[in-house]
């Protein structure tokens, strides 16, 4: 810990050293403690109601939603973001799965939800895997700075790849090989989805395990069926692998062992260098689809600067989640309370601070709610390939996604540490509240790459994403964080996934505080904040 404490101070001082940022204004004091659990319990509670119907795109509960994020940026004097409007049209293609499928792999017959689930992104009604070849391909990896190519000498065109869950590094992490249990993205199931349609593979299978996923079975069921969906495309995605799924573990060991391979052993082989394996067996398949052309919105909202306003410190933070399921008995809605009514909640409280300023920030704040990040992270992507600020005008991305309702902590967890300079300035805001920064707990969940702040990073805007730590303020603290961590564990990606009055939001409202400060110092600096250069991304 007193590495780490060591470490956020050299990076203050460090921070001092290069940038002189403004002095703040006179009320500035009673704007950050303006910032409470009053305004943000409010928030977060009314988004995450059953009137607001689990925020799903293209929903009635879009549409509250969207009223409620615009009507409260007007009322605070935020101006809209994109010209005369505070709305980002977002064209997404909906794509819902027949649940009546079945996944044929060799002798096996699966079932849809309970051992795999399937859907494409191809434009299309129907499409089908008609006794494709199986090959296991590793990790599904072609990474030329890591020495790794499991498609190397390997010809998939029309057939349908079994690929193991995130990377080599992760369960071999004395090889020095990746980064070892944190997740590069190439151990994210969208890179494996990508890379398996670059080398023209048919179909795309992902074997589920918990660990390396970082979440079980019932997340990947309940995420990948229903509507699904992709930004609209020139070709209709045609270049996609047409079948992309899931299938469970056990699924994954009977399959091996049906071509007379045990998967265990077939792993630790591709734990050890590039690697594919014919499982002598093929794969067959219909997905029928509904298909549905719709719109989706982004908000954004602008504190125009007083000095430099054509330069914009963006924060970001999603407003969706995961709507209702009509076909669950109960509960049938996802309130995607903690993810991410917290952080949306958090995006409009700082709004309102920066507009009480009594003197506004030199360079322009700007808050960008996106739509689909669920969907994989479309209207962050979305916005990135069409930015309403100009990104070499964007001078750092702030996201807030899932904030720590398990209350008041010592550090804060920096997720992705080491990859900018935006932790300097994270140092000399936490060293303020007496705070120190940690690397995330579980670096191996790969979380720098499931967030919206993503979109920006592969842009080479720098991008920071962080909140409350894993040290307790004290015992009471403790004991509350051990027994609400265990309920909301269960809950990612569930319905129960609900505004709970007994949450102890004092750990939202000191990382409020934090990033709040953060922001506006960046804001008041000349300085433009770098990439380290050990990040595997840069500006253009």
């Amino acid at each position: 810990m007193q590495k780490h404490h060591l470490c956020g101070l050299l990076l203050a001082s460090t921070l001092a050293a290069c940038s002189n940022p403004t002095p703040a204004p006179d009320n500035y004091s009673q704007v950050y403690n303006g910032i409470d659990d009053s305004a943000l319990r409010l928030h977060t509670k009314t988004l995450s109601s059953d009137e607001f119907e689990g925020r799903l795109p293209t929903t009635e509960g879009e549409k509250k939603t969207l009223d409620y994020l615009v009507s409260n940026f007007k009322a605070m004097g935020l101006e809209p973001g994109n010209g005369d409007s505070y709305l980002q049209a977002v064209e997404l293609m909906e794509i819902t799965a027949d649940p009546d499928m079945t996944l044929t792999l060799g002798n096996q017959k699966l079932t849809y939800k309970e051992n795999m689930v399937a859907s494409t992104k191809r434009e299309q009604q129907t499409v089908s895997l008609n006794d494709s070849e199986l090959v296991f391909v590793g990790y599904g990896v072609n990474a030329p700075e890591y020495g790794w190519n499991d498609y190397e000498g390997l010809d998939v065109e029309g057939k349908t790849v079994v690929i193991l869950v995130n990377d080599p590094g992760f369960e071999n992490p004395d090889s020095g090989k990746f980064q070892g249990t944190t997740m590069t993205y190439y151990g994210r199931w969208s890179y494996k989805y990508e890379e398996a349609s670059r080398q023209g593979a048919a179909g795309a299978l992902i074997v589920h395990e918990t660990a390396p996923a970082s979440y079980g079975w019932s997340v990947v069921a309940n995420s990948w069926s229903g509507p699904q969906y992709s930004l609209v495309t020139d070709n209709g995605n045609a270049d996609r692998v047409a079948v992309e799924g899931w299938i469970s573990l056990d699924a994954a060991q009977t399959l091996f062992k049906d071509a007379g391979l045990d998967f265990a052993a077939e792993k630790a082989k591709a734990l050890q260098g590039p690697y594919h394996q014919s499982l002598s067996q093929t794969a067959s398949i219909t997905v029928n689809s509904q298909l549905k052309k719709s719109v989706s919105y982004n908000v954004l909202a602008t504190l125009p600067g007083s000095e430099r306003p054509d330069e914009h410190i963006i924060y970001t933070a999603h407003w969706d989640h995961l709507g209702r399921d009509t076909s669950k008995e109960g509960d049938q809605i996802y309130n995607g309370a903690h993810d991410n009514a917290t952080g949306t909640a958090a995006a409009l409280v700082m709004a309102d601070s920066f507009a009480k300023l009594a003197q506004r920030p030199a360079r322009s704040v700007t808050f960008l709610v996106v739509t689909a990040e669920e969907q994989g992270l479309l209207g962050s992507l979305y916005y990135a390939e069409h930015p309403v600020i100009a990104l070499d005008k964007t001078v750092a991305n702030i996201n807030m996604d899932a904030m720590n309702i398990l209350g008041r902590t010592k550090d804060i967890s920096v997720i992705g540490m080491g990859k900018s300079e935006l932790e300097k300035y994270l140092a000399s805001a936490a060293e303020q509240q007496g705070r120190y920064l940690t690397q995330e707990d579980r670096p191996e969940a790969g979380y720098y790459y499931r967030s919206d702040h993503f979109s920006f990073a592969k842009k080479g805007v720098p991008a920071l994403y962080a909140k409350g730590g894993k040290e307790p303020i004290d015992d009471a603290t403790a004991t509350y964080r051990k027994r609400t961590g265990l309920v909301q564990r269960g809950c990612y990606h569930q319905v129960c996934d609900q505004y709970r009055e007994h949450w102890d939001f004092g750990g939202i409202v000191e990382d409020t505080q934090l990033l709040f400060d953060v922001g506006y110092h960046i804001a008041n600096d000349e300085h433009w904040p770098e990439w380290s250069q050990t990040s595997e991304f840069q500006r253009p």
